[in-house]
């Protein structure tokens, strides 16, 4: 008790919590979003479904690529985390389901996409096929469903709703 009391005068000036930032955030999206974003997150939903079966079925390709990092284990562990976040995250953007919490899991496999392995090969190189573009939409576009969250048609405003009316 003494202790508390000699921090609460110690520490005059209150920091605000973390938690209410991120809470003032979600409020700004929730209210500003446009009714566009459903169509562009079911369509990325679908993509990074799309890129997760892909690299299942060609996870040599995956493994490869991410070898070249210089970090223990990085090959399979750095593969299979990639799989995983996308074929199972995917599926729950398209639904608008945990957006925010999945879009936060993606954003470090895009991140390392972008800086790690497209960009060194360049913008619109030959044999490229667009890939750091794309990328960058995708990490682009992750960022945009933090911030916005779900949308008007999906799980989570569903959800949303009836804690309201709860």
């Amino acid at each position: 008790m003494i202790i508390r009391v000699f921090f609460s005068k110690l520490c005059k000036y209150q920091i605000p919590s973390s938690m209410s930032l991120v809470t003032k955030i979600e409020g700004w999206g929730n209210s500003h979003r446009p009714g566009w974003l459903d169509i562009f997150r079911i369509a990325l939903g679908l993509f990074i479904t799309f890129k997760g079966f892909e690299f299942m079925f060609n996870i040599d390709n995956l493994r490869t690529t991410t070898s070249g990092m210089d970090v223990m284990f990085s090959g399979a562990a750095l593969a299979h985390y990639v799989i995983f976040a996308h074929a199972l995250g995917g599926p729950l953007i398209v639904f608008g389901l945990y957006t925010r919490i999945v879009s936060l899991i993606q954003v470090p496999i895009l991140i390392g996409a972008v800086a790690l392995v497209n960009y060194p090969k360049g913008f619109l190189s030959v044999g490229n096929h667009m890939e750091l573009e794309i990328s960058l939409i995708v990490l682009i576009g992750l960022i945009v469903f933090m911030v916005f969250g779900g949308g008007k048609f999906s799980v989570d405003e569903k959800r949303r709703k009836d804690v309201k009316v709860a």
